[in-house]
């Protein structure tokens, strides 16, 4: 048997270095070929990296949220019939080289797989493998049997708060500080379920959180410590580690705001006969891409763009040069299940109504799926915003730098408008943008926006080709 390095992968695209999401798998699990052991990103992108071999998990080289060097160190494998790769070789030149490569020799004819050069967090490899999997991994994964009379004995507690979680599964103890196992779903159950996985005793290998665990921790609780008479205080705290995508939203909203001189500027804009135009053109083309109010403001973007140029820019504050585009890549801000993307509808300038939904559809969809490509989530010139009927009255949206420039859209809402010497109903709704003020002037700022309301006031004016 040897013990084969798992490096970080080289992602490509100029990557030196990957946040570590999360891991697949635990300490003392057998993994085949291509199995994933781990999920990392780059910038907004999320890759799963697979094993080369199949073997024994050794080691895991870092805790999750961490940062790792492309080439560094992952995990460690015990591979049986593979060399042993987890001590460099001896130089053969230098003499002294030969008396420092002894003990590293030594260990190498030693039963087992060699120590780490230096410990890893969480990573007890002092046991051969051959002493785990017999004890750790046939018990609990292919003898259920053990956990039977412990998973269905129902537990019901005369007193509330009777049962405490050490009774409903064996396990061993845990160290103060030290950071249970479990895979991402069953992170993501406890989660759900307000469970602190640090009181649920696991009994995979290395103490492992199954979901088993996790089903009987729930069973025994049944909700008995806080199901009692009257009202109690709450004093739980939850810790929540800030990692992978919103840590890298928090970081980049934080940086904007800190080097982007923000302004906003605020405008009603009447939709009512574009809300007509819109139900129209849905009734009559119902076999194509269903229209929102979206595509709709994307042309009157890139028609306003047209004629203020300096809307559709990139400012480099480092070099003090601004990057003005003459195509303009719209960034869509869209929530998913792991936060705020921005996918990208490139070359919305070339795109008629139905080109831009169909295209802010199957980039929005790629993001919130988790499949979009990193060229859809970078690139943009400007970007638009919208919560949809959350969208409130009145926003302030972050400029995603190095833009200068973001409209936000508000919710739609039927409000009074005084008209030819009466009140009526309108279609109303708002747009709240923001600027980059070291590079937009208010005026011109005020002037883009009314050009852009002008537009959607008369929507028969984005189907008018400009004049060349």
């Amino acid at each position: 048997m040897g013990t084969r390095i798992i490096k970080v992968p080289d992602i490509g695209e100029g990557v030196a270095e990957v946040e570590l999401v999360g891991w697949h798998v635990a300490v003392g699990d057998i993994v085949r070929e291509d199995q994933v052991l781990a999920e990392v990103m780059t910038d907004k992108a999320t890759v799963e990296i697979p094993a080369p071999v199949g073997g024994t998990v050794l080691a895991l080289g870092s805790g999750e949220g961490a940062t790792i060097a492309v080439g560094s160190e992952l995990m460690r494998l015990d591979v049986p019939g593979a060399p042993d790769d987890a001590e460099p070789p001896a130089p053969k030149a230098a003499p002294p080289a030969v008396d420092e490569a002894e003990p590293p020799l030594a260990r190498k004819k030693a039963p087992g797989p060699a120590p780490l050069a230096r410990p890893l967090p969480g990573a007890p490899i002092e046991r051969a493998p051959t002493e785990r999997m017999p004890v750790e991994h046939a018990p609990v994964e292919h003898a259920p049997v053990e956990h039977a009379p412990v998973e269905h004995a129902p537990v019901e507690p005369s007193v509330p708060g009777a049962s405490a979680p050490i009774a409903f599964r064996p396990g061993p103890p845990r160290a103060p500080g030290e950071k249970p196992l479990a895979s991402p779903a069953v992170r993501q159950r406890a989660r759900d379920a307000g469970v602190d996985l640090r009181q649920v005793r696991g009994t995979g290998p290395a103490g492992r959180i199954l979901h088993e665990d996790l089903d009987a921790f729930l069973r025994g609780t049944g909700g008995a410590a806080v199901k009692v008479a009257g009202r109690t205080a709450d004093t739980t705290v939850q810790d929540i580690r800030i990692v992978g995508l919103r840590r890298q939203i928090a970081q980049r909203m934080a940086e904007s705001k800190r080097r982007v001189a923000h302004f906003a500027y605020v405008e009603e804009v009447d939709v009512t006969a574009l809300e007509d135009l819109r139900a129209a053109l849905n009734g009559a083309a119902k076999e194509r891409t269903r229209l929102t109010i979206l595509p709709f403001l994307m042309r009157a973007v890139v028609k306003a763009v047209a004629e203020f140029p300096l809307m559709n820019a990139l400012y480099d504050d480092e070099a003090d040069i601004l990057h003005r585009y003459g195509g303009v890549h719209i960034g869509i801000a869209t929530q998913t299940p792991n936060g705020l993307m921005v996918p990208v509808v490139r070359h919305a300038e070339a795109r008629d109504l139905w080109g831009c939904a169909a295209e802010l559809r199957r980039v929005s969809e790629a993001a919130r799926s988790g499949m979009a490509a990193r060229e859809e989530l970078a690139g943009s010139t400007i970007t638009v915003t919208s919560l949809g009927a959350l969208g409130g009255i009145v926003s302030t949206p972050i400029v995603n730098r190095p833009e200068v420039a973001i409209i936000g859209v508000n919710k739609l809402m039927v409000r009074p408008v005084w008209q030819d010497g009466g009140f009526v109903p309108r279609k109303m709704v708002n747009l709240s943008s923001s600027f980059d003020h070291r590079i937009i002037d208010g005026h011109d700022a005020a002037r883009f926006i009314q050009r852009i309301r002008g537009l959607l006031e008369t929507p028969a004016t984005l189907f008018m080709e400009t004049p060349a």
